[in-house]
C-alpha cells in the first residue's frame, strides 16, 4: 500500500499517507486565491456527504489546529454561560473533554465509566433526568485509550429524547465508520484531517447543525476558537478568518478523492477491518493478550497487555521496532500496562504481516518468552 520507505505508522494519527497525498502539498496557493477558496468549498461539501447530512440543515467548518482544538472550539462556542455540560467518559479522551470544559469555566459533570466498559445509555438517561440544568452532552465514539467503540446511536437517542444537544468526538472513527449524524441525533461532530480520512496534520473540522450554532451568537469564550465566527467567515467569502493551513487542505482534498475511489467509508472500513483481523490473529498466536474482550474491540486501534516476562521493557521494544521501520504507540490505560497498535492509515495486510514478523524477531532479540 505504501510507495515510499518511510517508517510505517501503526498509530492513531498522524498516519502513513499515500505519495499522492504528500505530492498534493507541493503547490503554493494564497489564502485568498480563488482556486484555494474552491478547494475549501469542495472539502466542506464532501464532509457533509461523509456525515450523510444536507447543507440545508448542517454545515462543515474546518479550523486550524489539531482535533483537540476542534473539541475546545465547540465547547468554547456553543454552551451558554448558564449552560451545563455532561461528559460521558470511559478513557483519557473523554476525560480531556471534561478538563477542557472546566478550564473554559463551563459548569461540568463528568460521568465516568471504567475504561474496559462501553458508555451506558441508561446511566446517561438517569443523569439527564436528575439534573435539568444540563444543556449539552459530550461523548467519544472510538475511545482511543483502548480502541473501544461507544454506542453513540443509543446515546444520541437518549439525548434527543431529553431535548438536550449532543456533541460527539469522532476523531479516530470518522471516515472509516458510518456515522449518519441526523439519524444518530448528533448536533456537533468533530474529527481531524490526519485520521481515517488519511490526510496530514494541520486542521480539525466540525460538522454542526446550523440551528443551534446560530443560536450561540455572543457565547464564545475565545476569539481564535470561535466556531460561529469561523463559520460566518466561511459563509461570507469562503475564507478562513486567520491564516489557513493551505498545504494541509490541498492534501486533504486529495485524500478525500482517494477515500471515494476506495469505496467511501464502507471500502475504507473494510480494509481497516482486514488489517485488524490480521493483527489480532497474529498477536494472539505470538501469545499476547488484548485489554478489551473481542466483542467490545473496534478495528481502529487495539490495546495489548505487556507480557509478564521480566525481559519485556516497552521502551526497548518500541525502539527496536522503530529501528526496523515500524512505529507503534504507548499505552494510555490507567489501570493496566498496555501498548497500542493502530490499523488505520495507508496500510494493508502485507504491512501488518511485516509488523508481526518484526515483533516476533524483536521478542527473540530481547529474550522475551510469552508462552
Amino acid at each position: 500500500m505504501t510507495e515510499r520507505k518511510d517508517k510505517l505508522l501503526f498509530t492513531p494519527g498522524p498516519l502513513t499517507t499515500s505519495a499522492t497525498v504528500k505530492q498534493a502539498m507541493l503547490t503554493d496557493l494564497g489564502s485568498r486565491d480563488a482556486a484555494f477558496i474552491r478547494v475549501v468549498k469542495e472539502i466542506r461539501s464532501a464532509l457533509l456527504g461523509l456525515a450523510s447530512v444536507s447543507a440545508d440543515e448542517f454545515t462543515a467548518i474546518p479550523l486550524q489546529g489539531s482535533g483537540t482544538f476542534g473539541v475546545e472550539a465547540i465547547l468554547a462556542t456553543v454552551i451558554p454561560r448558564d449552560g451545563k455540560l455532561l461528559v460521558l467518559a470511559n478513557g483519557a479522551y473523554g476525560a480531556r473533554i471534561g478538563h477542557l470544559a472546566r478550564v473554559l469555566g463551563i459548569d461540568t459533570e463528568v460521568l465516568t465509566t471504567v475504561e474496559n466498559q462501553k458508555l451506558d445509555p441508561a446511566a446517561a438517561e438517569a443523569a439527564l433526568a436528575r439534573d435539568t440544568k444540563i444543556t449539552h452532552v459530550a461523548a467519544v465514539h472510538c475511545e482511543t485509550t483502548t480502541g473501544l467503540f461507544n454506542p453513540i446511536e443509543r446515546l444520541g437517542a437518549v439525548v434527543k429524547k431529553a431535548k438536550r444537544l449532543f456533541i460527539v468526538d469522532a476523531m479516530s472513527s470518522f471516515g472509516a465508520v458510518p456515522i449518519p449524524m441526523a439519524q444518530f441525533g448528533i448536533d456537533y461532530l468533530v474529527s481531524s484531517a490526519n485520521k481515517c480520512t488519511e490526510g496530514v496534520p494541520g486542521f480539525s473540522f466540525v460538522i454542526a447543525r446550523q440551528q443551534p450554532l446560530r443560536a450561540a451568537e455572543g457565547w464564545a469564550r475565545s476569539v481564535s476558537l470561535d466556531l460561529l465566527a469561523q463559520w460566518q467567515g466561511l459563509e461570507k467569502g469562503g475564507q478562513f478568518r486567520f491564516t489557513p493551513p493551505t498545504h494541509a487542505l490541498l492534501a486533504f482534498r486529495q485524500a478525500l478523492t482517494e477515500l471515494e475511489a476506495e469505496g467511501g467509508i464502507a471500502g475504507r472500513g473494510a480494509r481497516y477491518r482486514r488489517n485488524y483481523e490480521t493483527l489480532l490473529a497474529g498477536m494472539l498466536a505470538l501469545g499476547f493478550q488484548t485489554y478489551l474482550p473481542p466483542e467490545d474491540q473496534g478495528y481502529i486501534i487495539t490495546s495489548f497487555r505487556y507480557p509478564a516476562s521480566p525481559a519485556f521493557v516497552f521502551e526497548e521494544f518500541y525502539t527496536r521496532l522503530s529501528d526496523k521501520g515500524f512505529v507503534i504507540y504507548p499505552g494510555k490505560v490507567s489501570s493496566a500496562d498496555c501498548f497500542r497498535i493502530g490499523t488505520i492509515g495507508r496500510l494493508g495486510t502485507a504491512d501488518v504481516t511485516g509488523l508481526l514478523a518484526a515483533i516476533k524477531t524483536t521478542l527473540a532479540e530481547m529474550g522475551v518468552t510469552l508462552r
